[in-house]
């Protein structure tokens, strides 16, 4: 079954400001995929959501994709973390970035800063990575296979970038730094600043003043990923019948060998795997939605009976965790790597919540019954909550 949603109409004035007066259609037409935009004041007032010591309180944790990079002089040392206090003593004054990925994972405030580029589709969306860095700190000349915006928290940072066809890479080193590198332009970035920069734009960011970046990446996976994660998805669909046999078998003088015969009865049976567009949309849709490695859920430790439930819904509305995927297309709807049907009713609702991360009290009240246990469901799993919690 074929369902149409319709689609929430887009907030262009939220967005204006971010994108430097542009519509969304004039950056998509102008900018995206196609040349850098510095914004200046595109977030204004903003200076960061985590200062040094919750970033690093953050790096601690094993749940939490973290790494430190020191350079002195040519030599560059890179960790990855959990980290500990012993690490952050034995710092140097200067040239060292801390890089916390994932920080809308951990931080409700992190999650509605990266959700403010919701005019881009969320499967494309990746995380906030933020970066903080001691005078003179960066992590070199490189450039990146996504999209992304490079928000400026505190302080100052001063950014080198532009385009280039040589991206041949310095040797022997642990991070990947661009042996030749010949920037178009110089900007110094201060609060609220944004720089978006498309894939393969060289750039080089190097902090001016202690300060901290906070970058919005985009997933772009490669072919390659996307093909082997597809193949895997293909075990769980595949139910050819039968079994090899050979009851036609000859006498042989050399063992070792692989026959013909067995290769061309192999090679038949693997012909009979088969895919199809509708085949391909749901392996889209899991794999896109699909949770990372490091993600863990929370249930909650005493949840409420599913009339309290429902109560708290219809009394305050509900949230999605900022560690849900809920993504959809006409036929399904996909959580945290699972493919579901449409319900028979309810499915405009179950699109604004995937859409708006949310739902109003008013509309979690009017769920059809089936919808509801289902956002019960997911309560437990710790996919959502009430918005009171």
């Amino acid at each position: 079954m074929t369902r149409q949603i319709e689609a929430p109409a887009t907030p262009a004035a939220t967005t204006a400001t971010l994108l430097g007066g542009r519509t969304v259609a004039a950056f998509l037409k102008g900018f995206w995929h196609k040349d850098a935009l510095l914004v200046r004041d595109a977030v204004p007032g903003f200076a960061g959501l985590l200062d040094r010591a919750g970033l690093m309180a953050l790096a601690e944790r094993d749940d939490v994709e973290s790494r430190l990079l020191v350079r002195e002089g040519g030599r560059w040392t890179f960790t990855h973390g959990p980290f500990s206090r012993r690490d952050w003593k034995a710092l140097p004054a200067r040239n060292w970035t801390l890089l916390v990925q994932g920080v809308n994972l951990h931080s409700k405030e992190a999650d509605a800063l990266m959700r403010r580029f919701s005019f881009l589709p969320y499967a494309r969306l990746d995380d906030l990575m933020v970066s903080y860095a001691a005078p003179g700190g960066g992590v070199g000349p490189h450039f990146d296979s996504y999209d992304v915006f490079l928000l400026q928290g505190s302080g100052r940072r001063r950014w080198k970038y532009g385009r280039q066809d040589d991206q041949a890479l310095k040797p022997g080193l642990p991070v990947r730094i661009l042996q030749r590198f010949v920037p178009e332009h110089d900007e110094i970035l201060g609060p609220g600043d944004m720089l978006y920069l498309p894939p393969q734009y060289a750039h080089d960011g190097v902090a001016v003043t202690e300060c901290t970046t906070w970058s919005i990446g985009f997933r772009a996976a490669s072919s390659n990923d996307m093909a082997t994660s597809f193949v895997d998805f293909l075990r769980d669909e595949i139910e050819l019948p039968g079994r090899y046999a050979d009851p036609d078998l000859a006498p042989t003088r050399t063992p070792a060998r692989i026959g013909a015969a067995m290769q061309r009865q192999c090679a038949q049976t693997l012909k009979a795997i088969r895919w199809d567009a509708a085949t391909v949309a749901r392996f889209l849709g899991c794999w896109l939605s699909e949770p990372k490695p490091q993600v863990f859920f929370e249930p909650p430790e005493r949840p409420r009976s599913r009339a309290a439930f429902a109560a708290a819904a219809a009394k305050h509305g509900v949230r999605l965790s900022p560690r849900t995927q809920l993504l959809y297309d006409d036929r399904h709807l996909f959580v945290n790597g699972a493919a579901l049907p449409w319900p028979a009713s309810g499915a405009t609702l179950l699109a604004r919540l995937a859409d708006a991360r949310a739902l109003a009290p008013r509309d979690a009240a009017a769920l059809p019954p089936p919808v509801a246990a289902l956002l019960y469901d997911w309560y437990r799993d710790g996919f959502l909550h009430p918005d009171s919690d």
